[in-house]
């Protein structure tokens, strides 16, 4: 989508579940101000949740020591827009997009709760993607939507 440049915001937070409470309330803090459609804000902010729930219990020690970077652009034009946020943290080297997709369950005794947030986030976006870059882990989630 061509347009305008993107507008950019960015928060810091520790690796906890306060800061992710924070961070969740930020985001659909300039999610209203910037006019995403609830739909999409309620998207991306079930998977920041999950992608920060997955840096705390999986990144290690080295996740929880280290500040992570929360950053969502928001792209705008005449014909709708899109919005992605940017996970950056220090923890164990994870590419998401290499686990292959789950079928679904048939039975009650086939489902199991691991690997479901993964799921969910790819449910939730149209766009997903990762690199490990300067140590780091970078996932960005997006969705987007027809015109406002």
């Amino acid at each position: 989508m061509s347009g305008p440049t993107p507008s950019r915001f960015e928060l810091t937070i520790g690796a906890d579940d306060a800061e992710v409470r924070r961070a969740s309330e930020w985001l659909e803090r300039i999610g209203a101000e910037q006019g995403i459609p609830r739909e999409q804000v309620t998207q991306l902010h079930l998977s920041l949740n999950e992608a920060l729930a997955n840096v705390i219990r999986h990144g290690g020690p080295s996740a929880l020591a280290q500040p992570v970077g929360v950053v969502l652009e928001v792209h705008r034009a005449r014909e709708g827009g899109k919005a992605a946020v940017t996970i950056s943290d220090a923890g164990i080297a994870f590419d998401p997009l290499s686990v292959e997709r789950r079928a679904p369950p048939t039975s009650l005794e086939d489902a199991s709760p691991s690997g479901m947030g993964l799921e969910m986030i790819r449910n939730c976006s149209d766009s997903l993607f990762y690199r490990h870059e300067g140590g780091r882990n970078h996932l960005t989630f997006g969705t987007s939507w027809r015109g406002t």
